[in-house]
């Protein structure tokens, strides 16, 4: 039965920290994949779940600079990862794979945002090949893993990106219309909602449960690549010393990541998934044109949609189908 995209009145909010959703619980002997876990809202997920007992594996390109970030958390371990990069995918998983653990939480955090380049080597949209496929590749890689726990919960993160529009699955690379970076960002923040869509009707049978996650806006990393300009129109100044000042609506990294950890291993979410969730609750469906920078449009949730994309993921990455049944 699917879950209700609806909230559950938490009693969390935008000002939650991962550290309060984690308060009491205790994920002893619980292993977790976090992709982009050693910087912004990616290291502050890894200081909570390792702060509640689990082992966190961190997916980086740069494996120096993560073991260096992380040198201070125990059981933390690091792999290296481009999610660009098809076989650096397939040999992580062949990594992890080999330790013949469980997988009991992964999170696809890592993402690009607006980079230079707009294309990938296979002529792919770079947005939608590194946000969003190759996360589906990694999470069909690593499935016998999540299986193997009985008990596993994936999360997507997504964005309120996804309300520029649905996904033009006619043109997935731009190849026909005119590339516009606020699209593209927002069509592989859309796909990242239908995965987690499909993904848990698949898996839930298995004891596989998926959810979607807008963090909330950040200052991070992600903004490495917008003008002046860019950040202008959000009400941010970016002095020359790298540091921000910014007229609000802004969350802390550790607010940023507080529904990511919530999705992960929340009691509230026992029996349930493939929703989209923000601000430590599951969102509210708002309408097609609504102006808000929050709630889930229709769109980013439709079952047919989710099923249509999971089919032509599987062909662009030339995955076998039924890897994971529907």
């Amino acid at each position: 039965m699917m879950t209700e995209q609806k909230q559950l009145l938490s009693g969390f909010g935008p000002d939650t920290t991962a550290q309060e959703v984690l308060a009491g619980q205790d994920l002893s002997g619980k292993v977790a994949i976090v992709t982009g876990g050693h910087g912004g809202i990616g290291l502050e997920t890894t200081r909570a779940l390792v702060s509640a007992g689990a082992t966190v594996i961190v997916g980086a390109r740069d494996v120096n600079k993560a073991q260096e970030v992380l040198a201070s958390l125990k059981n933390t371990e690091v792999i290296k990862l481009d999610l660009s990069n098809p076989a650096s995918i397939d040999e992580f998983v062949a990594i992890f794979l080999r330790s013949n653990r469980a997988l009991d939480i992964l999170i696809l955090n890592a993402g690009v945002s607006f980079p230079p380049t707009i294309k990938d080597a296979r002529g792919f949209d770079t947005h939608f090949a590194t946000n969003y496929l190759g996360h589906f590749q990694l999470t069909i890689g690593l499935w016998e893993a999540l299986k193997r726990s009985g008990n596993a919960r994936v999360v997507a993160l997504s964005s309120v990106g996804h309300m520029t529009g649905p996904i033009d699955f006619d043109d997935l690379h731009f190849t026909k219309r005119s590339y516009d970076k606020a699209v593209s960002y927002g069509e592989s923040k859309t796909a990242l909602s239908l995965f987690a869509v499909e993904l848990d009707k698949r898996g839930r049978e298995h004891g596989v449960r998926a959810f979607a996650v807008h963090p909330g806006a950040i200052l991070s990393g992600l903004t490495r690549h917008l003008s002046n300009e860019d950040l202008a129109a959000w009400g941010v100044i970016r002095h020359e010393d790298g540091t921000f000042t910014s007229s609000g609506g802004f969350k802390t990294a550790e607010q940023g990541a507080a529904t990511s950890v919530w999705c992960a291993v929340s009691p509230m979410l026992y029996g349930k998934g493939g929703v989209y969730c923000e601000d430590g609750d599951i969102a509210e469906i708002v309408p097609s044109d609504s102006p808000m920078f929050r709630g889930v449009r229709s769109w980013a949730i439709d079952p047919a949609s989710a099923e249509r994309l999971w089919t032509i993921s599987e062909e662009l990455l030339n995955i076998p189908q039924g890897i994971i049944p529907r």
